[in-house]
C-alpha cells in the first residue's frame, strides 16, 4: 500500500459525484415519497380517507419494492433509467433507481410517523370542519415535523449506501472508485479512504439531522 501514489482528485471527483447522487435522489425521494406517505396513512383503516383497497394495493407496491434488494433493483432498472436519462451509468444513471429504492422506504417511514401522533389531532380538525387536505397541510405535518425530519436523516444515509452498490455497474462516485481500485486493481488506500469518507458522511448527516430534530421539537 502506497499512499504516495493515491489519486486526490479522482477521490474530489468521486466523492462530488456521491454528493450529487445524494442530493438528486434525496429531493425527488421527499417529492414522491412524502405524499405517498400521507396517502398510505389517510386511506388505512379509520383515517379520513379510509379506503382499504387502495391502501392494500399501494401497500403491495411498497412493500414488493421495498423487499427487492437495491443492486438486483439497479440491474432490472437498467433499460428504464436508459429510457428517462438516456444512459445506466454516471451520476445521472444512478438517480432512477435510487429514487425507486428509497421512495417507498421513505412513504412507509412517513406513514409510521403519522400513526404515531394523538389521534385526537384529526378528530379535531375534522369537527372543525377542516378538509383532509387541510388537515394534513396545517394539523398532521407541523406535528409530524420532527419525525419527518428524522425520516430525511435515514433515508439520506441509506442513499449513502445505495449510492455506493451503485458503482457495481458503474454508477459513480465513491462506490465506483472502491471498486475499481480498490477491488479489481488491488489498490488497499484508495478502499481505505472511500470507507473513510462515507464513515465521515454518514456521521455529519445523522449529527445535523439529530440537531434539527432537537431545533423543531416542541417543548
Amino acid at each position: 500500500m502506497s499512499w504516495s501514489t493515491l489519486n486526490w482528485n479522482i477521490v474530489r471527483e468521486a466523492g462530488i459525484d456521491t454528493l450529487l447522487m445524494t442530493g438528486w435522489s434525496l429531493l425527488f425521494t421527499i417529492i414522491i415519497g412524502l405524499p405517498l406517505g400521507v396517502y398510505l396513512f389517510l386511506t388505512s383503516e379509520n383515517q379520513l380517507l379510509a379506503n382499504k383497497p387502495v391502501y392494500r394495493t399501494l401497500s403491495f407496491i411498497v412493500n414488493v419494492l421495498r423487499s427487492v434488494p437495491f443492486l438486483i433493483l439497479l440491474i432490472v432498472l437498467i433499460p428504464f433509467t436508459r429510457a428517462i436519462v438516456g444512459s445506466a451509468l454516471g451520476v445521472a444513471g444512478a438517480v432512477p433507481p435510487l429514487v425507486v429504492g428509497a421512495s417507498p422506504f421513505f412513504a412507509r417511514l412517513v406513514e409510521n410517523v403519522l400513526r404515531e401522533l394523538d389521534p385526537g389531532i384529526s378528530e379535531a380538525s375534522k369537527a372543525m370542519g377542516a378538509t383532509a387536505r387541510q388537515t394534513v397541510l396545517w394539523a398532521l405535518l407541523p406535528e409530524a415535523l420532527t419525525g419527518i425530519i428524522a425520516a430525511i436523516t435515514v433515508t439520506t444515509i441509506t442513499l449513502i449506501n445505495y449510492s455506493a452498490m451503485s458503482g457495481v455497474i458503474g454508477g459513480g462516485g465513491l462506490g465506483d472508485i472502491a471498486i475499481r481500485y480498490g477491488y479489481q486493481r488491488y489498490q488497499t488506500d484508495m478502499m481505505i479512504v472511500t470507507v473513510v469518507i462515507l464513515i465521515v458522511l454518514v456521521q455529519v448527516i445523522q449529527t445535523v439531522g439529530d440537531k434539527l430534530v432537537i431545533k423543531f421539537m416542541r417543548k
